[in-house]
């Protein structure tokens, strides 16, 4: 059985999934579905397949991106014939299915329901601090959505207790903006622990969406449940797979 996480804050069908129900096996158990990752591609492949029935679409209305941690959205109209680098999707058209795949990053679904207007995006550390939120919430903006409408979801990701950076980590975010001293607290020795779920939230509800929570999942500290990159790093374990987040007019 598929186990999706959802949201009463996103209308159109959607699911944060989890890895219950899947078919890989080993340290991919579950539904592993990452293209990118060792696993058997067929074995991959049925764990799309499943996502995709449960999403009610066709396999190639199941779309995703070339995830490089950008700040870029591409704007979606039909299937793909290849995945396009970037790290958010918008669209407006019935019947497909915009996905991401994470295992530690926030994976976040938008919706204007009064629009029909709907997005997905990979948000690491990276892609958050350049940018790829506030990107998404523009190009839904430009389909008609209108930002106060918008409300936004930030799935399972990792949580701050888990999520352990160097001093030049902690540069990189209060050099730019001083307020983000708010999403680091002190680790051991001159380690931090990064508040990324906290930080997605800041940059969603700075920028004007209407509505912007997170499920309150960590990846890293429920391995029943979530892929971890980080907890396969720890552990390691040679390869790790990926959860998919899906949302569907």
């Amino acid at each position: 059985m598929l186990d999706p996480i959802t949201s009463p804050a996103l209308a159109p069908q959607h699911g944060f999934f989890t890895r219950k129900g899947g078919a890989s096996s080993g340290i991919f158990a579950g539904l592993n579905c990452g293209v990118g990752s060792t696993d058997q591609a067929d074995i991959v492949a049925i764990n799309r397949a499943r996502v995709a029935e449960a999403m009610g679409v066709t396999t190639d209305h199941l779309l995703g991106v070339h995830q490089v941690h950008s700040p870029d959205v591409v704007h979606v109209t039909g299937p793909l014939t290849i995945r396009p680098q970037a790290d958010a999707m918008v669209t407006t058209t019935p019947g497909l299915a915009l996905s991401i795949l994470t295992a530690d990053c926030e994976p976040v679904l938008f919706a204007d329901a009064k629009a029909g207007v709907i997005g997905a995006a990979h948000a690491g550390w990276r892609g958050a601090k350049d940018g790829v939120l506030e990107a998404t919430l523009d190009a839904m903006e430009s389909l008609g959505a209108r930002r106060s409408d918008i409300a936004a979801v930030i799935g399972p990701c990792i949580s701050q207790a888990a999520y352990e950076v160097g001093p030049e980590f902690f540069e990189a975010f209060t050099d730019d903006n001083p307020e983000t001293r708010r999403f680091f607290v002190g680790g051991n020795g001159d380690r931090m622990l990064f508040d990324l779920p906290s930080y997605g939230l800041w940059r969603l509800r700075e920028a004007g969406v209407g509505h912007a929570e997170w499920t309150r999942h960590c990846t890293f500290s429920d391995p029943e449940r979530f892929y971890s990159y980080r907890r396969t790093t720890h552990l390691g374990e040679a390869d790790y797979g990926r959860l998919i987040s899906v949302i569907r007019l």
